[in-house]
């Protein structure tokens, strides 16, 4: 039977170490030093057979609820197994993306980082000098993204999956308030509007758009994906780490952020939208009382477990058009497996890595909503899905890539929290204007600050 961790645990355990004495340079130095013997040691892998009577236990991390009970389900530790049949696989469950990253970089520092781990793009700065190199695996080579998400060369973690946000909505809902399918963000905070002016006025409670501002994290649609969408750059926080004054006249975040505030002060997130968290604006969405929600696979996944008719749901992409028009949709890869270089058996992760994807993924992706990454695991887009592609069959593919060392540096000294921004949008008294200017002082002071002047 596969173990589960409670992540609690480990976590009151990895601060106790910290306080301990882990010191971050030391920690450092260690890393870098145990980089080079894990690559080492997993390079030779390839050379020599691993033993199929190794005994072991590798330690895994996610906080993909869905797919741990797949693990459950399918029987990943049994049919890996099948070529290993000594050794067990731990994994540890966090409950979201935000508790295991915390989690993950208090045991970076300490040396107790689990054999393989997930990562996103915006976390590569902080992890990629305790990761692998697995430039040489043949899951790196099947996959058709880990190239292009590769860092100095090295491919430090395999997606799993096409990570891509949609709007869903119901569509009768739409039909009884006379609105169309947004084709502009003109039209998208238009629709906004008359549904919230439509339903509102029966419903005290509706919301046009269920969003759940309480936990801050459901404001990324808009406050994270927004400037690369609106700019067409998916690389915009890089471009952002160059300029000392990034919110001000002219500049893309300033532009793009000024588009949402005014979206969120028409009061299309209801009259308490940081009242409610992302679990309460999902329950309301699927019981009518908000027409739209803009999520993602693992929110679709949630959405079709509910048990609700879901005759009249539908999807369409944010509409992110820029000032020529074009319709720019921020597409990026998920959930990057990868093997530290702190694990005791780098070869064994590895083998554990080749058979997810080649033995387990082909079976695995097609139980998702998730797009798969692997071309030897094809898959059809799930169906709800494919109304977005039939609504918009044209538009500019925007790869989104998560900040470099410059901008996380600067990020880590200035404080600079989008989503906290946004939220910052829906409180009295707040001042866009005012706003702006503390960022961009705060923004060119990290700067100077980091020698970057």
């Amino acid at each position: 039977m596969m173990k589960k961790v409670l992540a609690l645990a480990l976590c009151v355990c990895m601060a106790a170490m910290l306080l301990a004495g882990c010191g971050g340079a030391g920690s450092s130095s260690a890393a870098a030093s145990a980089s080079g013997s894990a690559a080492a040691g997993t390079s030779a892998s390839a050379a020599g057979a691993l033993d199929p009577n190794i005994k072991a236990t590798l330690t895994f991390a996610t906080y993909d609820n869905e797919a741990m009970d797949l693990y459950e389900e399918m029987d990943l530790e049994g049919r890996f197994q099948e070529l290993y049949p000594n050794v067990n696989i731990e994994i540890e469950e966090f409950k979201d993306d935000a508790e295991y990253f915390n989690q993950m970089k208090i045991r970076a520092s300490a040396g107790e980082l689990p054999d393989l781990m997930y990562l996103q793009t915006r976390y590569y700065p902080v992890f990629k000098d305790y990761m692998v190199d697995l430039s040489h695996t043949q899951a790196a080579a099947n996959n058709t993204l880990a190239a292009e998400f590769a860092v100095a060369g090295k491919i430090i973690g395999v997606p799993e999956k096409i990570s891509t946000d949609y709007v869903f909505y119901w569509a009768d809902m739409f039909e009884e308030a006379g609105v169309e399918v947004p084709k502009t963000w003109e039209d998208f905070v238009a629709a906004s509007e008359k549904l919230q002016s439509y339903f509102g006025a029966q419903d005290p409670s509706f919301m046009a758009i269920g969003m759940g501002c309480k936990d801050s994290w459901p404001m990324y649609p808009l406050m994270e994906y927004s400037p690369a969408s609106f700019s067409g750059n998916g690389a915009y926080w890089d471009y952002m780490a160059t300029v000392d004054e990034p919110f001000a006249e002219g500049e893309p975040i300033r532009d793009a952020y000024t588009k949402v505030y005014d979206l969120l002060q028409k009061g299309v997130l209801g009259s308490d939208p940081l009242g409610l968290g992302y679990d309460q604006a999902l329950s309301l969405f699927l019981n009518h009382q908000a027409a739209m929600m803009v999520d993602n696979s693992m929110g679709l996944a949630k959405i079709e477990a509910s048990g609700v008719d879901l005759t009249n749901l539908k999807t369409f992409y944010m509409p992110y058009t820029d000032e020529e028009g074009n319709f720019n949709h921020i597409v990026q890869g998920d959930f990057f497996l990868g093997i530290t270089n702190t694990s005791e058996n780098p070869e064994l992760a590895e083998a554990f890595l080749e058979f997810y994807f080649a033995e387990f993924y082909p079976e695995f992706i097609l139980r998702v909503a998730s797009d798969s990454t692997m071309t030897n695991a094809p898959k059809d887009k799930d169906p709800y899905m494919v109304f977005a592609d039939e609504e918009q069959p044209e538009y500019v593919l925007v790869s989104y890539m998560g900040g470099g060392d410059d901008y996380t540096a600067i990020v880590n000294e200035c404080k600079f929290d989008y989503n906290k921004v946004g939220t910052s949008m829906l409180t009295d008294g707040f001042d866009l204007e005012a706003t702006f200017a503390q960022l961009n002082a705060d923004w060119s002071a990290a700067r100077e600050k980091l020698g970057m002047k």
